[in-house]
């Protein structure tokens, strides 16, 4: 969803002509407000002390804040070049299906819906419920136990709106999206404001080298991409954008530059306020921020950026059902979960599927090491689907781009995506190792994928047995017309 995945909005999935499947409801004004909404979410309040922390220095800081957004958008322009010649919704499932194989794919898939979604989710969730109930505590921290509580029932909110209603989801995303302009305007103004009167002093050894550590320079983009994650939101429902040959290529250029913009605006207000060690000290950036410049008024950023944090969920667990109905589609995936409500309209087995993992990650709890858990995967995938690309231009040359990007664009992408994966194997072995060995566990869950028909013939009545009484309790169906 983010300015939503949702905003195909007008019952997206509605019945016409007796048929059941996705309408083209997303224009690019509804595409643009869709990827700036996934895009601005916790990141940029929670992601400035980890950039910080690891890059050493505030110079550097704001030099891979900027690297990031670039680096980003030669990945959304290598992705606008796969989602205008693949014209399939799933994103990268389905760009490491076409271009690099099955095995590839279900990796990604397995990676997705076993660690990368519920950390991510985790995090934001996490950032939700901090900055929601951190006002309530001041001038002492939240207890962890209650951020987790309130953490849990957003995303329980959450779930429980996008099974209930995808035009209602799509209308309060566009409202989340305007509240996120809101919220940044209130830390770059008066920023902003202090930096033309000369406040200066916490420039003056930007580029101090007594804390600079090269080899944490991975988990420093670790965190500044994942401020930047959600610029692929878009490729996720292709099959429901309006004339997408023009329109992809045009949303992602459009909201990375209004992103990046604001993003070293922001981390530039930051620190023209706090001192590097400030943020550092910081549970929350942003509050910490707040209670300097706006006072008494303070707790009204920390209500926006829950907001914000919310409407990102939004849209990230609507695109992430998008992902998981198109593998069910494929065959990868049980069919039940290519299944939509028949009078709701939504994809409620594959919402449902991502609750108890989430849960698991929001009692962990350990906002950075879920960063560096999932973003491993995250990552390598992301660089595999650029990859697929360059082996995809190069073996159907006379396919039809309507929008081809340079070759040097996604060789940039994929080199500095796996470079940054390589080295964090050594800054953060026990994270990056374990999100390793849960990406490969899926290997033999793909063999029994693929061989199911030779499981015993009673296991597979079985299972179809119990996938229609499924389909029965939750009134779903499979989609009724081809949209691709």
């Amino acid at each position: 969803m983010g300015a939503s995945e949702e905003t195909p909005g007008d019952g997206d999935m509605k019945k016409e002509d007796g048929a059941v499947y996705l309408r083209k409801k997303i224009t690019l004004v509804r595409a643009i407000s869709l990827t700036i909404g996934t895009i601005i979410g916790s990141g940029i309040f929670i992601s400035p002390k980890g950039v910080l922390k690891n890059s050493g220095n505030v110079g550097l800081s704001l030099i891979i804040w900027v690297l990031c957004g670039v680096l980003s958008m030669c990945g959304a322009l290598s992705y606008a070049d796969l989602g205008t010649s693949i014209k399939k919704s799933g994103g990268h499932y389905i760009y490491l299906l076409e271009t690099l194989g099955p095995v590839p794919a279900f990796l990604r898939l397995w990676a997705e819906f076993v660690m990368i979604r519920p950390a991510n989710i985790a995090v934001v969730c996490l950032a939700f419920g901090r900055y929601l109930i951190e006002p309530l505590f001041v001038p002492c921290n939240a207890p962890d136990i209650a951020v987790k509580l309130i953490s849990s029932l957003g995303i329980v909110m959450i779930i429980a709106l996008n099974c209930w209603s995808v035009t209602w989801s799509a209308n309060l995303q566009m409202a989340f999206t305007a509240l996120k302009f809101v919220a940044i305007a209130l830390i770059i103004i008066p920023g902003m404001m202090a930096l033309t009167d000369g406040h200066t002093e916490n420039f003056q050894d930007a580029f101090d080298t007594t804390s600079l550590a090269l080899d944490k320079i991975p988990l420093a983009f670790y965190s500044g991409m994942f401020a930047y994650g959600g610029w692929f939101y878009i490729t996720f429902v292709t099959e429901e954008i309006v004339n997408p040959e023009r329109n992809i290529p045009i949303t992602v250029v459009v909201s990375l530059i209004i992103v990046t913009v604001c993003y070293l605006l922001t981390n530039v207000s930051y620190y023209t306020i706090l001192t590097a060690n400030d943020v550092l000290t910081s549970q929350a950036v942003a509050m910490s921020f707040a209670e300097r410049t706006l006072k008494q008024a303070s707790p009204l950023i920390s209500i926006l950026v829950a907001m914000s944090c919310f409407g990102a969920l939004n849209g990230g667990i609507f695109a992430s059902s998008r992902m998981l109905f198109a593998a069910s589609r494929e065959g990868q995936w049980p069919p039940l979960f290519a299944m939509i409500h028949i009078r709701r309209h939504t994809p409620l087995p594959a919402l449902l599927l991502m609750m108890p993992l989430v849960f698991l990650m929001i009692g962990i709890g350990d906002l950075y090491g879920l960063l560096n858990f999932y973003s491993f995967s995250r990552w390598l995938f992301m660089g595999l689907c650029t990859i697929g690309l360059i082996i995809h231009q190069r073996k159907y040359p006379d396919l039809p781009r309507p929008f081809k990007v340079p070759l040097l664009i996604p060789v940039v992408f994929s080199t500095m995506c796996l470079f940054i994966v390589a080295l964090s194997l050594y800054s953060d072995p026990v994270n990056t190792g374990i999100g390793c060995l849960i990406t490969l566990s899926g290997l033999p869950m793909y063999y029994l994928t693929i061989h199911r028909q030779r499981l015993p013939e009673g296991w597979r009545h079985a299972f179809n047995r119990l996938t229609m009484k499924l389909q029965v309790v939750m009134e779903v169906i499979p989609q009724e017309k081809k949209t691709y």
